[in-house]
């Protein structure tokens, strides 16, 4: 699956909406998988973003068929102290337009999108510890939700579930241990859906681990990001454990774009 999916993003075009336009040239492009793709776009003009981590930007593009113009939006991965860089994660979707186009750029390209906007994003929420649940490329709002919480002087407790299909599908390994290693009250565990053999972690659908690792949910606020399925499925699972906040955003299974 993707984060952010392909999708015609009306929200972005309601006049209550205030969305700049920037202007900025590609700096790095990684390939993290077979088929997931990390952007970094150095700001141009403005110079500087500020969001809120969890929101995202959107491209305008022609439409693959018709040529005519399609808005997809892209959660952004880093953290709002990173303003002049911004990090995008998409997967590569044969036929996806929106993961073709950004597919397509290369270091020293420039473009142009809009931003940021999106509802999905870090609250406060006194007193209660953070709880992020994710499947595929649903991690990007969370990562950098989690980035930020990570430079907070007082981190708070937080636990990520992330699932993904194989060893060939993981990414971001490395920066998570060494982030959970720096901040003692983070605790990260990916699962497996269709695990090799060795794979040493924890197997089975990321659902799996909310129904046997969290027992209540009265002091949490729950973050979930991925496709629909997985998010219903989670919010009746945290439901039937209590009460508390849940905050989703879907991605639909095409190139990296917020269903929203």
């Amino acid at each position: 699956m993707t984060h952010l999916a392909d999708l015609f993003l009306i929200l972005l075009e309601s006049p209550a909406m205030s969305a700049e336009t920037f202007t900025a040239h590609v700096e790095s492009v990684t390939h993290l998988t077979q088929d997931v793709c990390e952007l970094d776009l150095r700001l141009i003009e403005p110079k500087a973003i500020t969001f809120k981590p969890g929101q995202f930007i959107s491209f305008e593009m022609p439409h693959l068929q018709t040529g005519r113009l399609m808005t997809r939006a892209y959660s952004i991965a880093s953290q709002p102290s990173r303003p002049d860089v911004i990090t995008l994660l998409f997967n590569l979707v044969p036929g996806g337009a929106g993961s073709g186009f950004l597919f397509d750029l290369k270091v020293g390209d420039k473009t142009s999108f809009k931003g940021p906007a999106g509802s999905f994003y870090l609250r406060e929420d006194p007193g209660r510890d953070l709880l992020f649940i994710a499947n595929g490329t649903g991690i990007t709002p969370i990562r950098s939700m989690l980035l930020a919480n990570a430079e907070r002087p007082d981190p708070r407790p937080a636990t990520l579930f992330w699932g993904l299909r194989s060893q060939r599908d993981l990414y971001y390994q490395h920066e998570l241990a060494e982030l959970a290693k720096r901040i003692p009250t983070l605790t990260v565990v990916t699962t497996l859906s269709r695990p090799e053999p060795g794979w040493p972690g924890p197997s089975g659908r990321v659902l799996r681990l909310i129904e046997e690792r969290i027992a209540s949910v009265k002091d949490l606020a729950v973050y979930l990001c991925g496709n629909s399925a997985m998010i219903a499925e989670a919010k009746t699972l945290l439901q039937q454990k209590g009460l508390c906040p849940i905050y989703r955003e879907k991605y639909y299974d095409d190139t990296g774009s917020t269903e929203d």
